[in-house]
């Protein structure tokens, strides 16, 4: 049905001098048709929105057969998409149930027992873009990331929670960061707290500090995050490992900017902005009970979505420039990149994303032997690759020979200096998964079902996953 889906374009961008001014978005509505909720009527004036009986969606149903986020519709270049979110009872169009496809005027589609017509409207709303090719510490000229930097130049001067969303290595606290320093509390404290980084029994004394002999260990007063923040920002990064006990206290903290230490009585009143990340779908979570929909609400005020670095590939060269400028100042020499080298970075497909590009250029920037960066030099034909990730099957332990904590399988690299722990350990981590799912779809043939059921996974989660990695099923 894709053939024609750019005469229905819902997104027009406008050019002036060749360089991309403003975007225009063909508003359109949802009707619903039959169903608990027939005769509403919904306007379409964001690019993406969701449907199903969760306050987290924009289009709310109350027919119980739908799932909590059901389906999505978006809208591109290339028209309108409905997009079926793992619903448990199917989105139709007709008899056939369909994961993803093109909306036409008119084109009726069946969620749970709820029937809804698609319609396009004349009037248009025009997505701003920044004037700007960066954004405090994130760059790129592209119209997916200036669209992004207009929308943050917008919210940054405000008390907003944002929720920040893109897969790993996209740079998703550098726009924490942006937005704190483009803020009135610039000044202040921004504190950053990796949440899948900190053991469970340690997260809420981290988080809201401890009073003396509050549990073994205690052997202090503690002030936590959000009072060390206090005045200032609060980052929550990997937000969607918290564990789901704690939630319901940080809800709290979010509703009442007030908090109780670990085991103390007295009620300490804090001034926060609270900044969130995720590389994980929270609404999937919200679905599953893994995370509270309410406090999805309360995070999600204002949705930045950071893209993947394969699809702004325009950005590539320069940020290959600004990675090698630092290196160059860092040796004391000026260095540039070969034309070969540049057309090999812009082509591959960057399964890491930016962190992926910047570590390759400066790996590439060491090991090279001339000032001039070239092909060879990059080593893609290595990065990420499955054969890549070491068989940690018969890893010797502790005390069996070996080294106690296996570094000995670890990628060279990643200890080199500056390489932080964080990004180590998730390259390590995206090593794994990809070699994990590749032999996944591999014993199962490339059947998404029997994968996702071995995995344990939902098979809307799996496809996002192989997504990340660039993978597909034979």
């Amino acid at each position: 049905m894709s053939e024609n889906a750019s005469d229905h374009a819902a997104v027009t961008t406008i050019f002036d001098g060749g360089r991309a001014t403003v975007r225009h978005l063909r508003k359109a509505k949802i009707v619903i048709v039959s169903g608990k909720d027939a005769g509403k009527e919904l306007e379409l004036d964001k690019q993406k929105v969701s449907g199903g009986r969760s306050i987290i969606n924009g289009i709310v149903l109350t027919d119980k057969a739908v799932s909590g986020t059901h389906f999505e519709i978006i809208g591109d270049d290339d028209g309108y998409r409905l997009v079926d979110l793992d619903s448990t009872n199917g989105t139709f169009v007709g008899d056939v149930r369909i994961k993803e496809v093109f909306l036409r005027p008119g084109t009726t589609f069946r969620a749970g027992h709820t029937e809804l017509r698609f319609q396009p409207l004349d009037d248009v709303v025009e997505i701003q873009l920044s004037a700007k090719d960066r954004f405090g510490p994130v760059l790129g000229a592209s119209v997916k990331m200036r669209e992004m930097f207009a929308t943050l130049e917008k919210v940054s001067p405000s008390d907003l929670t944002v929720l920040i969303t893109g897969n790993t290595g996209t740079g998703k606290e550098l726009v924490a960061r942006g937005i704190h320093e483009n803020s009135p509390r610039r000044n202040k404290p921004l504190v950053v707290l990796d949440c899948g980084a900190i053991p469970k029994e340690l997260i809420e004394s981290t988080l809201f500090g401890h009073e003396k002999g509050a549990f073994t260990g205690a052997v202090g007063q503690h002030r936590g995050c959000f009072e060390q923040a206090n005045g200032g920002t609060i980052f929550l990064d990997e937000i969607g490992e918290l564990d789901v006990n704690l939630q319901p206290k940080l809800l709290r903290v979010l509703e009442n900017r007030e908090l109780k230490r670990v085991g103390g009585d007295k009620t300490l009143k804090i001034d926060v902005r609270v900044l969130a990340a995720t590389n994980r779908d929270l609404r999937q979570m919200v679905n599953n009970g893994t995370f509270r929909e309410d406090l999805y609400f309360r995070l999600s005020v204002i949705h930045v979505h950071n893209p993947l670095l394969r699809d702004r590939k325009e950005d590539i060269p320069q940020l290959v420039h600004f990675f090698l400028a630092d290196v160059a100042a860092r040796r004391g020499m000026s260095m540039n990149v070969a034309v070969d080298a540049m057309q090999a970075l812009v082509a591959y497909s960057w399964p890491g994303n930016v962190r992926e590009l910047r570590n390759v250029i400066e790996r590439a920037a060491s090991l090279c032997d001339t000032p001039t960066i070239t092909r060879p030099d990059l080593s893609l034909g290595r990065i990420g690759n499955v054969e890549h990730v070491p068989d940690v099957s018969n890893m010797p332990g502790p005390g069996v020979g070996g080294d106690a904590g296996g570094a000995g399988v670890v990628d060279a690299a990643l200890l080199e200096p500056g390489v932080t722990f964080k990004e180590a350990k998730q390259q390590v981590l995206d090593n794994f998964e990809r070699a994990y799912l590749a032999r996944l779809l591999d014993r199962n043939k490339g059947n998404i079902t029997r994968s996702a059921h071995e995995a344990g996974l939902t098979r809307y989660h799996l496809r996002e996953l192989l997504k990340r990695h660039n993978l597909s099923p034979s």
